[in-house]
Order: structure tokens, then sequence, then C-alpha cells
């Protein structure tokens, strides 16, 4: 099936590209220092470079566009706007995939033939697990490679030719083909980029590893690097490190951190056991877990019955432990056991699971301090943790279901030995709350996906990733020490706390099996390696004071806050991958979050330095790499040193000139504004970034960063992408699908929070359409506002009361954007600046519908409109401002309203009014309008056949100008109980205090309360003004302004409407119900009718047939087109775009009646507006009279777009 709209796309891409290539004709998004004035603010915005192990996705174009908006904003608002970006190429995943790859066409050939039943082999999912994403990058990896095996793979599913796959064997022709690719789509995007400024990582780039070796032999002069043990990936065999390049299984994975709980044994030990324990020693079973925080609700402890677990002596903590073999030589290697002999296990008995079964424990920090017991669970795998599962039922739906099956099934039980009192009086205590569900999470999660066992593996699954990730990130502690806590925030804490009482410590294990190229499985080791100090006391506190200064979201300090008061060393030298080389120890590289955080202050110069992203050609100053020593970066970035001393040096390309200017250039745009990113670089990067900032510039916070701007990750279609699932888009495919700027718009309209956002494609699609119709529509408005009056358009003074409302809202509208886009809110400034403008400009057109709306105003709407969309639509927009507007100069070149008259409130008041009005009466005229089955007298008289009402043709609306007595006496009431601080009461205190007055109310009395709270509402948008008992608007002067507008959308006759005052009318219901602002409309019953088929025979157009037009005797042909049109738009999409439609008529309406659309042209006659209908109700004919004589009708007549007449 053919995609809809794709001519709309073409064009789109078509005027995309020109736009482009006007772009970089112009260097408009190119600036330099000097050519900046001394007084203009200068605005600095980056992004963490992207990595280049991959195309680029939707999450990246998301997470960019929060600093695309924001450059395209200041730039409006007159900054000097710098917006570069630059590609990562650092770390073990490019050499590893490269290496990888070579071993595959080693084994298998070129091109490879690969092993049938392993071509599409995906990686098993285990439990979901909270990674601490400071360390691992397994999810992304798989999200980009779809789980497959190999290599060779993964690139043709990249898009690569296979006669180009073998060259990726060099890790270096990575580095050449994916930055290049990724700045093509980042330029196809329509980014603001400075693209001279662009680099790569890694020592490829001279200059960048020049500068990242002068910042690392800083950070170690300044005490912040030390050498010392750190968690690693390790062989027991060859019995060194195993980096990547090493494992046949294993690429990529880390070390995983886990929270060893030492629940210590309370009961009879199985004899094996008391036979080896020394007197007074402590046994303990050993449980591993990720979530510490949640040891408040343990229950019991699992055990699998088969297991072989072991019992190995401890002589750092003189006790015995209880885990298996697998998980104890991990341990021997990080000094848990025996800190004297590295890697060395004496097992001193070996039991299985069941015999272990019953025993009592004590589990640190839960309710039930009693002890709990240990129970046989059947899932339990011997290759991950300890095999020792401690169970939290109230989190984890496992635990729960499994729990619940023991307490249901007796039989279940008595197999492996377990009574009564060690399962039935332990239920799971509310230790999170969980927003959505609830106190007990786990519970109601098996519940809502009817999980009946702990055999549906599937389901449970399921539940265990909403319950884990939602208890995560967004669940509140209601227990211990830190309730109150966000849980995130809480984990290390409580941890620590654990850890400080001796009742935890700290293991490591690979994230997921790793086997050496000499065919052992790796396990983690502390082994030696230079790492940041980031748990120093000092650079900690100066950190603090850095995020203190900051401008940022309080949910997203707090993250920061949190990982403060757990972070320590982190390791930042690696022996594999791409990279600089530490510069006093070459046997090191530098790893990829430790060479990236103080990259910004290299783009601030990175063109003078280089003209390519490689940096292997000198850039405007003609430096060469091996003259910038770290005296000449003392100078750039310090101020440090003498020019003249420093350009003096022999055999040097550095002049006095070029470091002044380097220098300047530094100053010029330093500090950054802004920096954007995901919020999964919020414990790591981002927390780094500031770590560097005060390290670099430790008495110059004038340079530390000013703001920073977290956002959510990007769901597709709500839920995550991933290409083993097929959810998922490039950047390159989704623009290709939808256009940049229908992307961009897309993008903005996904979210802003720290929440996961979500993108659905069908919303895109619909988004884009109408993008083009708001495109279409200017376009033809400024074509027809060259003769305006030719085209229906006022061009005399604009003094109508629609024309008032409409500048009004304009106003208010540059307003909320202003506020919107400087806040970072671009789902709001969207929602102003796309949608509620549109909705003002067809408010105006309906309201203006017989008079026309003027010219001045509909064309300040269009630049405004264009102007405060162009951050976010900028291609488009370019393209109407320049092409369709005719301005010199681009849109960007300060543009923004720069003064706008305040908001009249008063206007405001009675355009809403007039809005909310006719909306009532129009929901009033349709509940009229409904076809009433009859009941009661008319059944017993025979009449059992529906009746459908007649269309009125005449209304009175009734206004109030005082309100009637029992709302008066409400008011009264409400003035009287307005707080000290100016707030209302709850609805109770106020329901009370009206109590002595309720008799008097009479039958009113029942009203009084949705009274209140009507006028509470208008209390809270206009203040104590709501109460005052004064109408706040002229009703009768706002709706006789508008009574044409309100004829028109209701369908009355000419003069069918009267506004009269209530006080004035004999009828006692309007008298009651009838108060100021609430309006009252009577309709009148229509003239008779007979209805014919309105037909629109033009294909594709969105228009459709009307069933039943009601034509009355005396309607002339322009009534009955605006009662279609009002018709079509209540019911068709593509009619909001229309402002008139021509009816049409067979000229043989008897001859014709059965031909079918489409109808050939000559047989159709196009009526006149001024011709009018007679209708013969008792033979239900129609004519049309005409000069001739009457001509007839028929059952059917025939439409089209005013602007797209048929003949």
């Amino acid at each position: 099936m053919a995609r809809k709209g794709t001519s709309k796309l073409l064009e789109f891409h078509s005027i995309e590209t020109k736009i482009q290539e006007l772009w970089a004709d112009e260097h408009l998004f190119e600036v330099d220092a000097p050519n900046l004035n001394a007084d203009q603010e200068a605005y600095f915005v980056s992004f963490p470079y992207p990595y280049m192990n991959g195309c680029l996705h939707l999450g990246h174009a998301f997470s960019i566009t929060k600093a695309e908006y924001a450059a395209g904003f200041q730039a409006l608002k007159g900054k000097a706007v710098l917006w570069p970006m630059g590609f990562h190429c650092t770390g073990t995943p490019i050499k590893a995939s490269a290496d990888k790859l070579a071993r595959e066409m080693e084994l298998y050939g070129c091109p490879p033939k690969f092993p049938v039943a392993s071509e599409a082999v995906t990686e098993p999912v285990d439990k979901p697990e909270l990674v601490d994403k400071s360390k691992s990058k397994k999810s992304k990896a798989v999200a980009k490679t779809g789980g497959m095996k190999y290599q060779w793979l993964i690139m043709q599913s990249l898009g690569i030719p296979e006669s180009e796959i073998p060259k990726f064997a060099d890790p270096n022709y990575w580095l050449e083909y994916f930055p290049d690719r990724s700045m093509r789509d980042l330029r196809r995007f329509g980014l603001k980029v400075d693209w001279r400024r662009s680099f790569i990582t890694t020592d490829v780039n001279p200059y960048y590893d020049s500068m990242v070796r002068w910042q690392f032999l800083h950070l170690k002069k300044r005490n912040k690097i030390a050498y010392g043990k750190r968690y690693t990936i390790f062989s027991p065999k060859d019995n060194q490190p195993c980096m990547d390049h090493e494992r046949t299984v294993g690429e990529g994975v880390c070390p995983m951190e886990y929270t060893i709980i030492k629940l210590e044994v309370m009961s009879s030990l199985p004899e094996k056991i008391q036979k080896v324990t020394r007197k007074d020693e402590k046994v303990y079973l050993l449980a591993a877990t990720l979530r510490p925080e949640t040891m408040y609700g343990q229950t019991n402890c699992w055990l699998h019955p088969t297991i072989e677990y072991v019992v190995v002596r401890s002589k750092r903590f003189a006790s015995l432990f209880v885990l298996t073999h697998r998980a104890a030589l991990n341990m021997a290697y990080q000094d848990l056991l025996d800190p004297e002999h590295p890697g060395q296990v004496d097992v001193l008995v070996k039991v299985m699971g069941a015999e272990l079964l019953g025993l009592r424990l004590k589990a640190p920090l839960s309710v039930y301090g009693d002890g709990v017991y240990t129970l046989p669970m059947l899932s339990i795998s011997d290759n991950k943790g300890t095999s020792v599962v401690t169970s939290v039922p109230s989190d984890s739906p496992v635990d729960y279901a499994t729990l619940r099956d023991l307490k249901n099934k007796k039989a279940f039980r008595e197999k492996y030995g377990i009574t009564d009192e060690m399962v039935l009086p332990f239920e799971p205590i509310e230790i999170i709350e969980t927003p959505g569900l609830g106190r007990l999470a786990a519970p109601k999660a098996v519940e809502d996906l009817k999980i009946v066992s702990q055999n549906d593996h599937d389901k449970l699954l399921e539940a265990k990733d909403l319950v884990y990730r939602q208890g995560f990130y967004d669940g509140v502690l209601l227990i211990g020490k830190y309730a109150g806590q966000k849980v995130q925030y809480a984990k290390k804490l409580i941890q620590q706390e654990l850890i400080d009482s001796n009742a935890a410590m700290i293991y490591y294990e690979p994230e997921k099996q790793v086997v050496t190229r000499s065919g052992d499985e790796a396990v983690v080791s502390l082994c030696n390696q230079w790492y940041l100090d980031y748990g120093n006391d000092e650079w900690k506190a100066q950190a603090r004071e850095a995020l203190a200064k900051l401008s940022i979201v309080d949910e997203a300090r707090n993250n920061i806050e949190a990982t403060f008061s757990w972070l320590q060393e982190h390791a930042c030298s690696r022996t594999y991958g791409l990279g600089t080389r530490l510069p006093w120890d070459e046997t090191w590289l530098i790893e990829s979050l430790s060479d990236s955080t103080i990259y910004m202050a290299y783009q601030t110069i990175a063109h003078l330095l280089h003209s390519n992203i490689e940096g292997t050609t000198c850039g405007l100053l003609n430096i060469y790499p091996e003259h910038m020593t770290p005296a000449v970066w003392d100078y750039i970035f310090l101020g440090k040193g003498d020019p003249v001393k420093l350009a003096a040096e022999r055999f040097t390309s550095v002049t006095v000139e070029s470091l002044k200017r380097l220098r300047s250039e530094f100053l010029r745009w330093y500090p950054v504004d802004l920096h954007v990113s995901g919020k999964d670089l919020l414990p790591n990067h981002l927390t780094y970034y500031l770590y560097n900032h005060v390290a670099m510039w430790p008495d110059e916070p004038q340079l530390w960063p000013k703001g920073i701007r977290a956002n959510g990750l990007l769901l597709l279609n709500s839920e995550k992408m991933s290409k083993s699932t097929g959810n998922f888009l490039t950047l390159h495919d989704a623009i290709d699908k939808y256009a940049s700027d229908g992307l961009r718009l897309a993008l903005a309209d996904a979210g802003d929070t720290l929440e996961d956002a979500n993108m659905e494609e069908s919303m895109a699609e619909a988004g884009l359409l109408r993008l083009y119709a708001l495109y279409e529509w200017i376009a033809t408005t400024i074509q027809a506002l060259k003769n305006p009056e030719a085209a229906g358009f006022r061009t005399k003074e604009a003094d109508l009361h629609a024309d008032k409302v409409f500048e009004n809202d304009l106003r208010r509208a540059v307003t909320s954007a202003d506020e919107s886009y400087t806040a970072q809110n671009y789902k709001e400034a969207l929602r102003v600046v796309f949608y509620e403008f549109i909705a003002c400009k067809d408010r105006y057109r309906e309201v203006c519908q017989k008079r026309g709306m003027h010219a001045v105003l509909v064309r300040r709407y269009i630049e405004l409109q264009t102007i405060l969309l162009s951050p976010i639509c900028s291609h488009i927009c370019e393209h109407i401002w320049r092409n369709l507007l005719k301005h010199k100069e681009s849109i960007f070149k300060h543009t923004w309203p720069a003064k706008v008259d305040a908001v009249d409130q008063k206007i405001l008041v009675e355009g809403r009014y007039l809005d909310d009005t006719a909306r009532a009466f129009r929901l009033q005229l349709k509940q009229a309008l409904t076809v009433k089955t009859p009941k009661g007298k008319a059944v017993a008289a025979g009449n059992t056949k529906p009746q459908a009402p007649k269309q009125p043709t005449n209304a009175t609306i009734w206004i109030a100008k005082s309100y009637p007595t029992w709302q008066a006496t409400v008011l009264t009431t409400l003035r009287s109980l307005l707080t000290n601080s100016g707030e209302l009461p709850d609805n109770a205190t106020i329901s009370q205090a009206l109590q002595p007055h309720m008799k008097s109310m009479g039958k009113q009395a029942k009203r009084a309360m949705s009274f209140v709270q009507l006028v509470r509402e208008r209390f809270q948008a206009n203040g104590k003004h709501a109460l005052d008992g004064l109408p706040e608007l002229d009703e009768e002067s706002v709706l006789q302004a508008n009574a044409e507008y309100l004829i028109a959308t209701l369908g009355l006759s000419a003069d069918g409407l009267e506004i009269c005052d209530s006080s004035k009318s004999d009828d006692v219901k309007v008298k009651e119900n009838v108060c100021p602002l609430e309006p009252m409309i009577l309709f009148q019953t229509p003239k008779p009718s007979v209805a014919v088929k309105a037909i629109n025979p033009v294909v594709g157009s969105g228009l459709f047939s009307v069933n039943s037009l009601a034509i009355h005797d005396g309607d002339t042909v322009d009534q009955v087109a605006k009662r279609l049109l009002r018709i079509c738009r209540s019911t068709m999409v593509a009619a909001g775009a229309i402002d008139a439609v021509d009816l049409y008529r067979l000229l043989e309406p008897v001859k014709d009646a059965r031909v079918m659309p489409p109808i050939p042209l000559e047989r159709l006659s196009k009526l006149s507006s001024t011709d009018k209908f007679i209708v013969d109700v008792d033979v239900g004919k129609i004519s049309l009279s005409l000069s001739g004589g009457p001509v007839e009708i028929g059952d059917r007549m025939f439409y089209a777009d005013i602007k797209c007449p048929l003949n």
C-alpha cells in the first residue's frame, strides 16, 4: 500500500535541501570572535559527542534537538551562538568490533560463510538489572546490534555494502567512515552547527591528542589522579587482565557491582558444616543483590535444591561463607577471602541446596527481626550471582509469585520439608511507593498481568521490567532512615549503611559470561591501574560548589548530588582500545569517559588549529600539532605564560598573534551556557564534566559550566528502541520517512522532562501533514495578499472586535512562546507556536466568515508564526521567510519580536468568553438535533417512528447583568471565607458555611456547590475579582459584535438571533438559571425542509459526501453552501483549510440520477450564490428559482472547494 502524502514529503525534502545549500553558501552558522560586536552577547551550547561505532539513531536526534532548538532561539534573540559538534572514537568498542571482524574473516572466509544455525543468535535475556550506567554499555550495544552474534552481519544491518565491510577490520577505517556519515546525516537534519569546529578524538587527531595529554598532566600535577587497585575482567589461567581482544565470548562485557547481603545462620547447621566450623565462628549465606535499598522487605531466602554450594572460610572476615564455587572464585580475586593469596579457594565442604532448606537466618534491615527461612526456588541460575537469593516479594514479581505458590501448595512445601511456620506468617511489606503500582508493586503487577504461577516466565519478565524500572527511578521509600527519599538517591546511602555495619560487602562479577582465548571463564579481579580520585573531599566540595551555581532542574541536580554521595574512584586507564596515551605511562590509554570532560574548551578553537575533522591538515592559523606544547595550552586555556617568549621558541609555527587569537577566541565563548545530554549520563559524564572543570580552572569559577539540560530517553511507539524487534529508526531513515522538519516537530512534541519521552510514528506522520497544510495555507495566503480585496480580505482599519481579539491572542502567544523557549520547555513551546497559533487563526477566520479577515493582521500572523516556529521547523520557516515573504536576510538574523505590547486581559477574557459560549451553544444545538425515540403517550398513540428534529432558524440568547439572589448569597459567603493569604478554603468548609442559607435558596440550593466550583475556577484564573458579584465583561456588547459569527456557526437565518436581558423574561427558568458569564440560548422551530445528498467528486481531496443537507424554502445558495461547510468542518479534517465551497447541480437530474462519480463536468452547472431554493415539503421536491423559471434539483447536489472549481 502506497504511503499517503508522498508528494508532500518529496516537496519538503526538496525545500530542505535547497535551504541547507543556502545556509552552507552563506556560512550562516559559522562564527568567529573577531567578527562579533563587542557588546553582542555570546551563547555557547554543546552536546556530548556521539560514539562512532555505528549510525546515529532517533535517540541521538532527540537529545540533540534540545541543544538545536536552544541554538535557534538564542540566535533569534540576537545572540552570537556557538553550536559545535564532535565525534567520539575513544575506547574499546571500535577496536573490539574491528578485531572481531578480522577473526571472523580469518575463521569463515571473506565474505564469511557462517554456520547456518548461528547466523541470527540473540543474547539471552536475564532478569532486568539496574546497571550502574557509568560502567556499562551493554544496553546500548545490544540496541545497536539487535543482539546479532557476528560482526559481519551487524555491518550489513547498518547498510554497508559487502565489498566495503572488510575495510572495517582496520579500526582506523571506522574513524573515517562513521564520523563522515554522521556529519552528513546531521547536516541533513538541519543543525545550526559551525561544522568547521568538528573533530574526532583519539591520537589519530594530533591536536586533540595533545590537548588531552596536557589536561592529564595537570590532573596528575594537582593530585587528582592516583594509582591503585580497580575491578577488572581477569583471566585466572593467564593470570592477567583480559581485554576485549583477548576474549572469544563476551566482548564489551564489564564488571557488574552487586551488594552481598550477609545472612547469618541462627539455627542448627547440617552436620557436615558443623564439623568444619570453629568455635564462635559465624556462618553466613551470601546473597548477591542489585537492590540493597529493598532489604527492609526481606521475607525469606531462596536456594535451588539441586545446585551445589560450597562452604569456604574468609580469613578477612573470620567467618564461613556459603555460596557457589564460581562466586567464591570471583571473591577470591577481590580480596574477600584471603587477601594474601588472591584467587585461592579452599573448599571446606560441598553441600546441595536441598540440605540447607529450612534454616533460620538473620536478615539485615528486615522488618522480620526474629528471622526468616531458606525456601526452595527452582528458577535460580548457577551462573549468576551467588545462587543465594534474598526474597523481597513486595517489589520482586518472581519472589511474590514463588512465595504465593509455596503458601498455596502444601505438597510442594512438604516435598522439601518446609513447615507452615516457615512460610505462612510472612507477608509482603510495604517499603516503596511506586507511581501507578502503589505500595506493593510486585503483587499489583502480578495481578494486573494475570500471572498464575512462578512458571509464567514471559509474563514475569514483563512484570520485573515494569516494577524494577519504575520502582528504582520513580519510587519513594516508605520505611527506614531514608523514608521519603527517592529510591535512586537512597540506594547508595543504604548500601553504605549496610557495609558500615558489617552486614554487607561489595562484590563484582562479569555482567555476562566472558571466555578468554585461553579457554577459561574470566572473573573480576582487583588489579592495579590509574584512576581519578573523585572521592577526594576537597575536589568533591568544589564540584558541589559548581553544581550549586549551575542552572539545572531540581531532579537532575538531585541525581548529580546523589552521585557525589557515593562516587569515589573512576578508572581512567585501559590497555586496549583507541584513545590518547597517558603522557607519563604510555602503556595505558585514557578511557572514553575521561577524555571527554573539557572538550568544549577545545571546540572554541578547533577551527583555528585544523581544517578537517582528523586534524591532519592545519587550520586558519597554520600551527603544526607538534608545536602545541603544554606551555602553549597553558596560555590558551589558563592565561599563563608570555606569548612573546612562547613564539620565540626555536622551530615553532606559533606566533604572538596566533596565540592571542586563540586565547581571545576561548574567552569570547567560555563558559558553556548550556550542555545538553540524556539522563543516563547524569551519574557519569555530566558529573565528571563538573569535576574536571573545577579541577582545571579551580580559581576561575566564571569559566565553570553555567547550565545543564538533561532529558529522558526516547521510546518509539511507546516501546524501547531495539533492532531485534524492528522498533528502531536511524536518523537517516527517519529523515527519509518524515523529512527533517517533520521529524524535528515530532521530537519537540515527544517530551521534555527526565521522564522517558515517546514518539509515535502515527503522530509524526500526522504532524508532517499538518505542517504541510500550514505551509500550503501560508503560501496560498501570501499569494492572495498581493490583491487582498479581491481575495476577500479587509484592508481598511482593523476595528472589528474579532480583530482586537486576534491581535491580543498573537501578543499573548509571543509572550508564552518566549517563556517556554527560555525555560527550554519545547513541547509547550510547540503547543503555542504551532497548535495554538493555528487555532488562533482558525478562530479568527471562523468569526470573520462574512466580512473576511484583515490583510495586515493575517500577514502579521504569518510572519510571527514563521519566526516563532523557526527554532523547531527551521527549513520550512526559512523558506517562507526568504522565498515567500521575500526577506533578504535569514530568519535567524535577530528577528524575534523585540517588543510586544502587553496582553489586554479584558480582550483576552472577551475572546475566551466568545469561544466558550459559541462552543456551549453548538453542543446545545447538537443535543437539540439528536434523533429522539418516541416514548410513553406517543407510543401509545401509535407513533413509533423516530422523529428527526428540524434545524432551528431562530434563537434567543438570554444574558444576566447581575447575579440571582441565591448566587449572590454564595458569592457573599465566599468573600467572607477568604483566608489571610487570599485563598479559598476547601469545599467542605464552604458547604458548612452555606448551610444556614440553603432554605432561602429554595430549589436552587442543590446547585449551590456546582456554582461554588465554577466560581473557584474563575477565582484561580482571575483572582478576587471573580468574587465581586459584578460581571467581568459586557456580555451583550461582545455577543452583538459577533452576532454574524454566532448566526453562521449555529446555522440561523440572517435575522434569526436576538440577545435579551434575562431580567425582562417572563420565564421563571430563564430568570433562575441564567447568570453572568453563563448565558442561555433557546432555539426556535425552523421552517420545513427537504434534505439532499451533497457529493464531493474530487478524488483525494479529503472531502466526503454529506448524506443529509437540509434546504428550507427561500434559502439562498449562499446560505446552503455555508450550512454545508459547517457540516464538513465538524466532520472532516481536510475541511479545516477551506474558506468556502461552490455548489453544483445536475443539468438533467432525472436522467443522471443513477450516475456515480466521477461525474462528467459537462453535466454539471455551478449555482449562483444569490439564487434561491423553492421547497415543496409535501412532495419532497426542491427547485431553484431562475430567471427562466424554476429548475428541479433532484435528490443530490455537488460541491467543491471554492479555490478548486469543477469547471
